[in-house]
């Protein structure tokens, strides 16, 4: 991660810890427009490194273009696999924390599902032998 990256997060942490301190300030009936108001933040954090990311691969598109050689969307890159885990798990911190200040445990593993679950269409959609069946294989062997 650019030190900007790591800026962000300390800034996204302030916000989050902000916003708690309001909560305990202001009380109960102020959550959901202060959640909002944080959530809000962190999509406005999450957007912005989506198009950054988006413009880098398409730079790098127009570059493997240029040069003739084979589409980027044909190869696994590990670059692509190691930043997008570490984005979860960066973005894992304020919304377990969300989630489990709100909802207990039980918000906490919607969270964390949700985490796991983006994780797993992010997998399945750079190795997309990820979720199929290895030929050869009958059903049976796939029941314990």
């Amino acid at each position: 991660m650019t030190g900007m990256d790591a800026r962000g997060d300390a800034e996204l942490k302030k916000e989050l810890d902000a916003t708690l301190h309001a909560r305990k300030e202001l009380g109960e009936e102020y959550e959901p427009a202060l959640i909002d108001s944080f959530l809000e933040k962190v999509e406005k954090r999450v957007d912005g490194a989506v198009d950054r990311q988006v413009r880098r691969q398409l730079a790098e598109q127009q570059m493997v273009v240029a040069r003739g050689a084979r589409s980027p969307q044909s190869s696994d890159s590990f670059g692509e696999r190691f930043g997008f885990g570490i984005v979860s798990l960066v973005l894992a911190i304020p919304l377990s924390g969300i989630g489990g200040g709100v909802a207990g445990l039980p918000g906490l593993l919607v969270a964390w599902a949700g985490i796991v679950g983006v994780n797993v269409v992010q997998a399945a959609r750079l190795s997309p032998n990820f979720l199929r069946r290895r030929k050869g294989r009958s059903d049976s062997d796939w029941e314990g």
